[in-house]
C-alpha cells in the first residue's frame, strides 16, 4: 500500500492506494456510521462491509440529482444521525459524488471518506474534493469544495467491472499523463496490453502515478482558480458530448482530448506528432476519439458550460505531452475545429 496526503483549506484527505475494502474498518472513527453504496455494490461486496446501517441509492447520470439528495437527507433524519455521524461511500463515482455532497451538506457538514470501486473513481472523482450533482441536465452545476477525510483504492475491486466502466477510467489516466507526465503517457503506450488485462503491478503504478498527479495540483489550487484548471483537459467539450449523446463519462473525455490535441496543433503549440500520439493512444485503449453526433448539439450544450465567459470560454490545451496550459478562447474557433473533426 502507498498513502499520499492532500492538504487542502477544506480539510487533509489521506490516500490509500493498494489498501483493502476488507480492512476500512481500521480506518473508521469510534463514532456511528452509515454507509453510502448502490445495488450492485452491496450484492458483490457487501460481505465486506464494516456493520452500519446502508443507505441504497440508484445508478448512473440519472440518479446524482438534489432529488437524490433530499431522500438521503430524509433517511438520514429517521436514523437519526447527529453530527457526529461518518458517512462513508462505498462505490464509484456518482456514489462519491453524492455522498460527499451529501455529508458536507447535512447539518451543515459531517466526517465522510470513501472506498472507491471503480478505476475512474480511484484515479479522478474520489480524489480532490469536488462534490456535487447534476441540475436541468446540466453536471455538477450544484456542488461544494470538501476533502474527505480518507479514500482507499482497492485494485481487487475492478476484477468485476464490465469492460466498458474500466475503459473510462483509463481516459482519466491518459488525461493525467498529458497534462502532467510524459512518463506515465509513455507508460500507457508501452504497457497497453498489460492494462488492459488489469495486470496488478501495471494498474497499481497507473493508479498511484494519476493519484500523485491530482493531487499535486490540488495541494496548490484546491478551489480551480488556476491550475487545477488544467484537469479539466478533455472536459470541457467533453461534458457537451456526454450531455447530447448519454455516453460514459471516459468515452465522452476521450472525444473532448483528441478535439483539444487537435485544436492545440491547430493553434502552433502542439508538433504534429505530438499530437497524432493523443488520438493514438486513445484508440489503443478501446475508447472514442471522433464525435458520432451532429456537432451542433454538442456545441449548443457547450455555450451553457458553467466555465463560459460570454462567447468565450476557458479551454485547457497542450504544449506538449505531459505540459497543459489554459487559455481563454472563442467559442467560434473551437466550433471550426469540432465542425472540421
Amino acid at each position: 500500500m502507498k498513502t499520499l496526503k492532500i492538504e487542502g483549506g477544506t480539510g487533509r484527505s489521506t490516500l490509500r492506494v493498494g489498501e483493502r475494502l476488507k480492512n476500512v474498518k481500521n480506518y473508521l472513527p469510534d463514532t456511528r456510521v452509515v454507509i453510502l453504496t448502490d445495488a450492485v455494490v452491496r450484492e458483490y461486496y457487501g460481505r465486506l462491509f464494516p456493520s452500519a446501517e446502508v443507505i441504497e441509492i440508484g445508478q448512473g447520470e440519472g440518479i446524482k440529482t438534489l432529488d437524490t439528495v433530499q431522500s438521503i437527507y430524509q433517511r438520514l433524519v429517521e436514523l437519526e444521525a447527529d453530527r457526529s455521524v461518518f458517512i462513508l461511500g462505498i462505490g464509484g463515482g456518482i456514489v462519491c459524488d453524492v455522498a460527499g455532497f451529501a455529508a458536507s451538506t447535512y447539518l451543515r457538514g459531517v466526517r465522510f471518506g470513501f472506498v472507491a470501486t471503480t478505476l475512474l473513481a480511484q484515479v479522478d472523482a474520489s480524489v480532490g474534493g469536488k462534490n456535487g450533482v447534476n441540475f436541468g441536465g446540466y453536471k455538477n452545476m450544484v456542488g461544494v469544495f470538501n476533502q474527505p477525510e480518507w479514500v482507499i483504492c482497492d485494485m481487487d475491486l475492478l476484477k468485476t467491472l464490465p469492460t466498458r466502466e474500466v475503459l473510462s477510467g483509463f481516459a482519466e489516466i491518459i488525461k493525467h499523463g498529458a497534462i502532467g507526465d510524459a512518463d506515465l503517457f509513455g507508460f500507457l503506450e508501452s504497457r497497453a496490453d498489460r492494462a488492459l488485462e488489469l495486470d496488478p503491478e501495471v494498474i497499481e503504478r497507473l493508479v498511484y502515478d494519476s493519484v500523485v498527479i491530482k493531487a499535486s495540483i490540488v495541494n496548490r489550487d484546491e478551489r480551480e482558480r488556476g491550475e487545477r484548471r488544467k484537469l479539466n483537459f478533455g472536459h470541457t467539450f467533453g461534458h457537451a458530448v456526454e450531455k447530447v449523446t448519454r455516453i460514459p463519462h471516459g468515452e465522452a473525455v476521450s472525444i473532448g482530448m483528441a478535439v483539444a490535441a487537435r485544436l492545440s496543433l491547430q493553434k502552433g503549440l502542439l508538433s504534429p506528432d505530438r499530437a497524432g500520439r493523443i488520438p493514438a493512444l486513445i484508440d489503443r485503449y478501446g475508447l472514442p476519439s471522433r464525435l458520432e453526433v451532429n456537432p451542433g448539439d454538442a456545441i449548443d450544450a457547450l455555450r451553457r458550460d458553467k466555465k463560459r465567459k460570454g462567447d468565450r470560454i476557458n479551454f485547457v490545451l497542450l504544449q506538449d505531452i505531459g505540459e497543459a496550459v489554459v487559455r481563454e478562447i472563442p467559442l467560434k474557433e473551437l466550433e471550426a475545429v469540432v465542425y472540421g473533426y
